[in-house]
């Protein structure tokens, strides 16, 4: 940061940014969702960038006995006695994440009416819970996710395609677990929380279909083999329905959320004496688009007083997407920050900060960027050129010379992408 006002800006945006990640801290949020007590085996299973750490919760607040396995993405592990950690890839999935789905498929199965399942399911559940369907192989399962991360497609196109293509997703789990119980404790990452898109939903009915996922593999022109084409089109790879009797046990609590994570901000806004605007938790569409409406909004906050007089701080959250056309480097938060500068063409009362709540933007080590009324001026200083770094998809290397990255490391929760547009 240039100057006295831009460090000061910076922290106060961090400061938001952390009250919203510890908002959705499963520390927090999962010991007051715990169930009671009572007879019968417990077992514990989970997938997310989350879940190690509310197994963590969990088991010191569970003085019984339990077991059980959860999978999160690697470097997102919490030390854990009774319940078993295992790391595997996010975004592509890869063969530990196939492995550990299928011994949570198996430790499941075979459960009685007295027994209990508990579900820890948070975002990036999706990836981690890779176990393909019959005919279908993980190199399948990598080929079309890596495609569809590629495309543009949103999170709820995605997890609609991976939930055909899986054996334990769309409501498989809970099935395979009929007749025990399952509750399931989610930290949502998506927009809406809708239960069935959060990790692919492995725990409650799937309301879309074959033909819904064969739609979006063509719409977005995925390669898929003549069999698995087939597959989809014979309605043979279809997931369980909503109101399918082997779900009938199966309870959903959302712990976490969005929404509440933009609430904290806010409140640490008012706090500080800056007037919050929660624009929403459901921001969709290409992240430079996305800049560019919240963008307007800034400027007239800047210039008219509305829709909130300055001091205010926009803040808002969900998932953009970045069609992938460049060979730089960087998620879809460091590229809206980078959008949003040019937008902002060096507006002298507008700071910004962008970050995914996990800690990591898509697969860099970063969780997003922050820009201030110097950024364009430094980069132009040291030679950078902010449009062909957007048009190279290399929001990171632009980000990186300026030293203007947010790094936070793992937050071991996700409630997806947070976002806060200071105007003074």
């Amino acid at each position: 940061m240039s100057n006295h006002f831009e460090r000061v800006e910076s922290t106060f945006l961090r400061r938001l940014f952390a009250a919203a990640v510890a908002a959705a801290d499963p520390a927090r949020c999962v010991p007051p969702n715990l169930p009671a007590e009572r007879g019968g085996r417990l077992i514990v299973v989970g997938a997310g960038k989350a879940s190690a750490a509310m197994a963590r919760a969990l088991e010191a607040h569970w003085p019984g006995p339990l077991e059980g396995l959860v999978v999160t993405r690697y470097g997102f592990g919490a030390a854990c006695s009774r319940i078993e950690i295992v790391e595997a890839a996010h975004p592509v999935p890869d063969a530990a994440g196939r492995a550990a789905a299928a011994r949570m498929l198996e430790m499941v199965r075979g459960l009685g009416a007295d027994d209990r399942v508990l579900a820890l399911i948070s975002g990036g559940g999706s990836a981690l819970l890779a176990a393909p369907a019959a005919g279908i192989t993980l190199a399948d399962k990598q080929a079309i996710t890596g495609a569809l991360l590629k495309s543009g497609a949103s999170i709820h196109e995605m997890n609609c395609v991976r939930k055909h293509l899986s054996a334990i997703k769309g409501g498989r789990l809970a099935a395979a677990a009929w007749p025990a119980p399952v509750l399931t404790l989610a930290i949502s990452d998506v927009a809406g929380d809708d239960p069935e898109v959060i990790a692919s939903g492995p725990t409650v009915g799937d309301p879309t279909t074959c033909a819904d996922a064969l739609a979006i593999v063509d719409r977005y022109a995925i390669a898929i083999s003549p069999a698995l084409r087939a597959q989809l089109a014979s309605g043979e790879l279809e997931t369980p329905k909503p109101g399918d009797p082997r779900l009938a046990k199966a309870e959903f609590r959302i712990v976490a959320s969005p929404a509440l994570a933009l609430q904290a901000a806010a409140e640490a806004a008012r706090a500080a004496g800056v007037t919050p605007l929660i624009l929403g938790d459901e921001i969709e569409g290409e992240a430079r688009e996305v800049a560019r409406a919240l963008a307007g909004i800034a400027k007239s906050c800047a210039r008219h007083g509305t829709p909130a007089p300055p001091p205010c701080v926009l803040l808002s959250g969900g998932e953009a997407t970045v069609t992938i056309r460049g060979a730089g480097r960087g998620g879809r938060n460091s590229e809206l920050m980078l959008a949003l500068a040019v937008a902002l063409q060096g507006h002298p009362r507008i700071s910004a900060l962008a970050g995914d709540t996990d800690g990591i933007d898509g697969s860099e080590d970063n969780a997003g960027a922050l820009i201030d009324p110097g950024t364009l001026a430094r980069a132009k200083a040291l030679g950078l050129n902010p449009l062909a770094a957007l048009a190279d998809n290399d929001a990171y290397g632009f980000f990186a010379a300026l030293g203007d990255l947010l790094v936070t490391g793992p937050t071991l929760t996700n409630v997806n992408d947070f976002h806060a547009i200071l105007v003074r």
